[in-house]
């Protein structure tokens, strides 16, 4: 190449690292003035730092994690109104633009989990927090929402069922959350829809007390489970089996709760 080409080439080689410098600061002032905004719960002004920031910076990382973040800040919870489900997709979205960068990002997958489960779409919910189990099998958080799900997806459908089959007073008056036996040949069916969820939430349940002792909200939703457990029996001592060992949970979450309090769950979000 002729010295004066050479040259030229260098020249444009510097002038454009010299712009990619100059992107890069200007996507941290971004940035830091879109974690002001957070803070001061102004998300929607942080949402429009955050974009700027990630078209300068592409790679800048914390800059996709907090602009997910902030839409997930501006979600509401069970919300259906177009606007709102709107939110919720684009906080989605925007997580799953961080999990392309870091593929074992804990925060974007258990932030994905939690609108999944607000936005009622439970397979999906359940989809991540086993993949949060995979890359923290000794976090008991994502074993806690598995049971939580299995129970979210198994307890409508039996009242559903119940519903239809107009059996919805309890035998016992003393005792309202004994409800009559379901028909064999639905009981059956019910039993084939909903034995495994159950199963399952109990066994993730049950580990996640294992990692941490005094889960009392654990403990309450075996205590659930254990009753829909007790739906896939006949009127008769293995159902009423079931019902005292529900009733044996409550009395555990009762008993944890007056224990000392655990660290609660946590999910952080850094800066650089």
């Amino acid at each position: 190449m002729k010295p004066h080409k050479l040259l030229a080439l260098c020249g444009v080689l510097m002038l454009l690292a010299s712009a990619n410098a100059c992107n890069k600061l200007k996507a941290r002032d971004n940035l830091n003035k879109g974690v002001r905004a957070f803070s001061n719960s102004q998300y929607q002004q942080a949402v429009e730092h955050f974009k700027v920031a990630v078209e300068l910076d592409p790679q800048l990382l914390n800059a996709r994690l907090y602009l997910a973040t902030a839409y997930q800040q501006q979600y509401i919870p069970g919300g259906d109104s177009p606007e709102n489900v709107k939110i919720g997709k684009d906080a989605i979205a925007a997580f799953e633009e961080v999990l392309k960068q870091d593929t074992t990002n804990v925060d974007a997958i258990s932030r994905i989990g939690r609108l999944y489960f607000d936005m009622k779409d439970f397979e999906k919910a359940k989809e991540y927090q086993q993949r949060r189990i995979q890359l923290t099998p000794q976090d008991p958080e994502p074993y806690y929402w598995v049971g939580v799900i299995d129970w979210a997806i198994a307890y409508p459908r039996t009242q559903d069922l119940r519903r239809q089959l107009n059996i919805m007073l309890p035998k016992n008056p003393a005792r309202p959350d004994i409800l009559p036996p379901i028909p064999d040949e639905e009981r059956a069916q019910l039993e084939e829809q909903n034995k495994p969820l159950v199963t399952e939430g109990i066994q993730a349940l049950e580990k996640a007390i294992q990692l941490k002792p005094n889960d009392d909200a654990a403990m309450a939703y075996i205590n659930l489970l254990y009753r829909q457990m007790a739906e896939f029996e006949p009127d008769g001592a293995q159902r009423a089996a079931h019902l005292k060992t529900a009733d044996e949970w409550v009395e555990k979450a009762l008993n944890a709760k007056k224990a000392p309090a655990a660290t609660p769950f946590t999910t952080t979000t850094t800066t650089e």
